[in-house]
């Protein structure tokens, strides 16, 4: 076994120190600012031991740009792609999800319900011993007894039934009289925030979303409208006392209408932010596909990825200029169509022609071309 180098000994350190203060600020006596001490700890131990497992499988975790650290969605996403580690996307979600709360917590304030909080407390200690594990091949009984890890009065209940509760609570605090309008929104924000489980894009929590919720909630709506992200996740709760384990899963498929209809039922519906989502160029979508950049435009126009239709592609206009920028559903397109078509006979079929050429390109006969067998001449474009 390689030796282990010296900033994986200390990102470890310090993921294995943060875990150790979040689970003993659950635990402690005193409740004032338990849940910050509490998401703030546990969202920097994940940080830590993400990019400790980065490191140690040579992944680099500094962005070659800024020369700064990856954020953790990131490093997420570095994980969720490399051998060794390949969390899934239900693990991300409980990250992102922590995540969520700690940014919402950090910046503003919630309430989380003490029944959730513990859900998200136990399958967060679940996840980094797994983690643990996969990685360094270590438990995370070899540091610390398994008597201070979090301990709730009451049993851990399943998430669907914990959400419910939450949506009756905060209708009632709604109820006109009530002047509890503050303690509702941050009860929303709390479940809002936990919609990041099932969409990375739900990871940031923002006002307009918590007062259309609200607004929902005051009209009768029903949780699954009000929440529908939250619809098919549960959490899948294995032993009991000091040795549960807890973790937080896709159930079934989520319900999801698309439409352009102005009158349609708006409840729930999340603003995004784009920069985020289509964070890669161009370039930078090659070189993480593996694949070099002239065969990468080859390959996005034989998969129709410039469409800008918002699922692969979003072009960015800043005054006259525009910018073509990337999701990860474009990256996974790629990767996928590596493994299924002939780059040569790609390259032949959709390479960039000079404007004064009076070449014609070949049919492409290579599964998932957009253009079926009638691939046209390309003109050279910006990056």
């Amino acid at each position: 076994m390689p030796r282990e180098s010296y900033n994986v000994r200390v990102l470890r350190q310090k993921a294995l120190a943060s875990l150790r203060t979040g689970v003993g600020a659950f635990n402690a006596l005193d409740d004032e600012g338990r849940i910050t001490r509490v998401l703030l700890s546990l969202q920097h131990a994940f940080e830590m031991l993400l990019k400790a497992a980065l490191e140690a499988k040579r992944v680099p975790v500094f962005d070659k740009r800024s020369g700064k650290s990856i954020s953790l969605e990131l490093a997420i996403r570095q994980c969720q792609q490399t051998d060794g580690i390949k969390i899934s996307d239900d693990e991300a979600g409980t990250i992102r999800a922590l995540d969520s709360l700690r940014d919402a917590e950090q910046h503003w304030y919630v309430v989380v319900d003490e029944g959730l909080l513990y859900l998200y407390v136990r399958s967060a200690v679940t996840l980094f011993d797994d983690l643990l594990c996969r990685v360094f091949g270590e438990r995370l009984g070899d540091h610390l007894p398994a008597r201070v890890l979090p301990i709730s009065a009451e049993p851990p209940q399943g998430l669907d039934l914990l959400v419910d509760r939450e949506h009756e609570r905060i209708a009632r605090l709604l109820k006109p009289g009530r002047r509890a309008t503050a303690e509702a929104n941050a009860r929303i924000r709390a479940l809002l925030a936990t919609e990041a489980l099932a969409d990375p894009d739900a990871a940031e929590v923002s006002e307009t979303d918590v007062r259309r919720v609200a607004r929902g909630i005051r009209e009768g709506k029903s949780r699954s409208q009000v929440f529908p992200k939250l619809t098919g996740y549960a959490a899948n709760i294995v032993g009991s006392g000091l040795t549960v384990e807890v973790r937080l899963v896709k159930s079934g498929g989520l319900p999801v209408t698309y439409t352009s209809d102005p009158a349609v039922d708006s409840a729930a519906i999340r603003t995004v932010d784009l920069e985020k989502k289509f964070y890669m160029g161009p370039y930078d979508l090659a070189d993480r596909a593996g694949v070099s950049r002239s065969g990468a435009t080859a390959l996005r126009r034989h998969l129709g990825l410039d469409s800008n239709d918002d699922h692969f592609s979003h072009r960015f206009v800043f005054g006259r200029t525009k910018h073509l920028r990337y999701s990860d559903n474009a990256l996974k397109a790629m990767r996928d169509a590596l493994g299924t078509v002939d780059m040569e006979r790609v390259w032949a079929a959709h390479r960039t022609l000079a404007s004064n050429s009076k070449s014609t390109l070949p049919p492409c006969d290579q599964p998932g071309c957009v253009l079926g067998s009638t691939a046209k001449p390309a003109q050279a474009e910006p990056a």
